[in-house]
């Protein structure tokens, strides 16, 4: 599942792509490596946005009433519209040219750069919400949202982020959950590539 993304595409061209006006500020330099922690581009239904790639639920509670307490970068998509930490949250689409994954033993793990065939931008499938830190300061924040793999990527990882189609972008972001439950899903066969990534930088955050 994607714990890394990678997005080097010039912001009009992704612009242009998804149909939707730049943020403010518009500049976003070329990122090789775009790990959680880092403030990321996010579509909403109000726009493109930046938020922080990494949700803290404070006040949230599991199932059994107990705070939850782990910073959450990705969200099974089967769970997610049912568990009571996850209730209230909204809906978004984080854009990606790709994202990383690693293979083999810890200590020689090999990195692979996955990315569509046919060159055009990922939407990944994301839940969003805002934490308040002490002092009054508001954070939006934000999650990936996961699946089982598809074919193209099962033998990297056995998880997958949900990649939203163009024509299913609007009902992710504006229809009723059980609609876009219905998007949680595996990303269709033979339109993903990988290869190995040795030449990017992994050493920064």
């Amino acid at each position: 599942m994607p714990g890394r993304l990678f997005l080097t595409r010039p912001m009009a061209e992704l612009s242009s792509a998804l149909n939707v006006p730049l943020p403010i500020p518009a500049e976003e330099p070329p990122r090789a490596n775009i790990s959680p922690g880092q403030d990321i581009l996010v579509l909403t239904r109000k726009g493109m946005t930046r938020m922080r790639w990494g949700m803290i639920p404070v006040g949230r509670v599991n199932a059994r009433g107990r705070p939850v307490l782990q910073n959450i970068v990705n969200a099974r998509g089967e769970t997610v519209f049912g568990k009571s930490a996850f209730r209230g949250v909204g809906r978004a689409l984080v854009p990606a040219d790709g994202w990383y994954e690693w293979t083999g033993k810890k200590g020689r793990k090999q990195p692979w750069r996955i990315w569509p065939k046919d060159g055009a931008p990922l939407t990944f499938a994301a839940i969003t919400d805002i934490w308040t830190a002490p002092g009054g300061t508001k954070l939006p924040q934000v999650a990936l949202v996961t699946c089982d793999p598809s074919g193209d990527v099962k033998d990297l990882h056995d998880r997958m982020g949900v990649i939203v189609a163009a024509e299913d972008r609007a009902t992710w972001l504006d229809g009723h959950d059980a609609q876009a439950h219905a998007l949680v899903r595996p990303w269709p066969d033979g339109r993903l590539i990988h290869e190995k990534a040795d030449m990017v930088d992994f050493s920064g955050p």
